[in-house]
């Protein structure tokens, strides 16, 4: 068995050295995993120029500038990525939509056994902020990430919302001293359920996913793996 790696990208809208109410929530969960001995990458993407679009390197497509190919090399390192981000209006952040679609655009390139790069990664959720929503952006995350191709363990995602309505977001002091969310079993027992389940899933797949009926090469040169439309039955 190999050393683990783990990725998390922050999506928060605040460039560095400022602080992120998320970087706070994603320490809660890295501080486990560096506890395992795993390998931790913290990647703020608003400090990277990643242009607009769904193609691996958009300079090829008219941006001047593009960051992702390289940080994408490095995505590629990780056993375990996480997605983290805050919400506003309801929903993820604008940052947060842009690596989705820059993840979506490497859905056409395969490994050596014809499966999407991902095949064998595993992938999380995290969420924070003061406002409704949580369940709602850790939804259209994993979608996303499984769609791809990277596997999502049982209770992939956590975050912190506080209660209905503005409020102190993750991490904020409060009139007492104590920090928001700091101590909130909910929070608590998710980030620790969703991290050890992310490891568990990335130790199993480290020899990766079969390929049997998986294999876009193969179904290519026109193997079915057993399909048959029902009109040709």
């Amino acid at each position: 068995m190999t050393a683990i790696r783990a990725m998390y990208i922050n999506c928060t809208l605040t460039p560095s050295p400022d602080d992120s109410h998320t970087d706070l929530l994603i320490e809660a969960s890295a501080d486990i995993l560096r506890k395992q001995g795993v390998e931790i990458e913290v990647v703020r993407a608003v400090d990277h120029e990643l242009a607009p679009g769904v193609q691996p390197d958009m300079t090829e497509h008219g941006a001047s500038v593009d960051a992702w190919p390289a940080l994408w090399e490095r995505v590629q390192q990780a056993d375990i990525l996480v997605l983290a981000t805050p919400i506003w209006l309801g929903d993820a952040s604008s940052v947060f939509r842009r690596v989705v679609e820059r993840l979506y655009s490497e859905s056409s390139e395969l490994n050596q056994h014809g499966q999407s790069l991902p095949y064998g990664k595993v992938a999380g959720m995290l969420v924070g902020g003061n406002e409704d929503g949580m369940k709602h952006v850790a939804r259209e995350g994993l979608y996303a990430l499984q769609h791809i191709g990277y596997t999502i363990p049982p209770q992939a995602d956590a975050g912190w919302v506080g209660e209905a309505g503005p409020g102190p977001s993750y991490g904020d002091e409060l009139d007492d001293g104590s920090r928001a969310g700091f101590d909130n079993e909910f929070t608590k027992r998710n980030v620790t359920i969703m991290t050890w389940n992310l490891l568990h899933l990335a130790r199993m797949l480290q020899g990766g996913i079969p390929s049997e009926g998986n294999d876009r090469n193969a179904w290519e040169r026109g193997d079915r793996f057993g399909f048959q439309n029902p009109e040709y039955r």
